[in-house]
């Protein structure tokens, strides 16, 4: 269900709501990448999701977050009951989160568990420290091998800062186009054979953003029932794969 809102800035222009699921207690959207969950803080910053849910529904809490440039479902409550509620299986890490990823090379990851501890720095980046880091878990699993790339599963344990990115790169697997933790952009140069790039033409990445995409949420409603929601992927992610899959054959 799209829902067009945008009401409340010119920032959020021609924004909307896709809606993947929805009760008296909750909605789950399927977040576009490049949108901050909460409003960015700095100055200037711009206005996040949390701004159309609230246009939506006024009471709207987010109960976790995606990083500004993943894309997937993102899960809301529509009043305190239900945000204390989900608050708490979050804390008590009883919701189940699957992340897929492209990432670089090909990887055989089947069964992987990345046990790293995850400590914040300055300016919106963590790093492993074993020492003063907060203890972080990933299961990684691999998905779909191409060429030279690899489409992999990752289900995150504990919510850590920038948790998948960073672990993937611990795996020398390091998520395309996330230039923060090692990824390389990926280019149809590379993957398609027989490519011919006029001189006076500059080539765009595949794809613009860190290629991370929140698939799937499952936690528990209100009177306890299981709610599992699957987020499609956005056009730039899908069309990262089409890409993919057609030159690896």
């Amino acid at each position: 269900m799209i829902i067009d809102l945008a009401r409340s800035s010119t920032s959020l222009k021609n924004k909307v709501l896709d809606i993947l699921f929805e009760n008296d207690d909750y909605f789950v959207v399927n977040k576009p990448p490049h949108i901050s969950t909460l409003d960015e803080r700095t100055e200037g910053g711009a206005p996040g999701m949390i701004r159309l849910a609230k246009d939506y529904v006024e009471d709207a809490q987010a109960c976790h977050r995606l990083d500004k440039e993943t894309s997937g479902a993102l899960l809301f409550a529509k009043h305190p009951e239900a945000y204390r509620n989900a608050a708490m299986q979050f804390e008590h890490r009883e919701v189940t989160k699957i992340y897929h990823a492209v990432v670089g090379g090909v990887q055989d990851l089947q069964g992987v568990n990345v046990f790293l501890p995850i400590l914040q720095l300055k300016h919106g980046v963590v790093k492993i420290d074993k020492l003063e880091g907060k203890m972080a878990e990933t299961l990684v699993q691999t998905k779909q091998a191409y060429r030279a790339h690899t489409l992999v599963e990752c289900f995150p344990v504990t919510g850590r800062m920038h948790q998948i990115r960073i672990h993937l790169s611990c795996l020398d697997a390091p998520i395309v186009a996330d230039e923060t933790y090692g990824g390389k952009p990926i280019f149809l140069s590379e993957i398609k054979r027989k490519f011919n790039l006029k001189q006076e033409t500059d080539e765009k990445p595949l794809i613009s953003r860190v290629a991370l995409h929140a698939y799937s949420l499952t936690f528990a409603g209100m009177e306890g029932e299981e709610i599992k929601v699957v987020a499609p992927y956005p056009k730039d992610f899908r069309a990262l794969i089409t890409q993919l899959e057609k030159h690896s054959k």
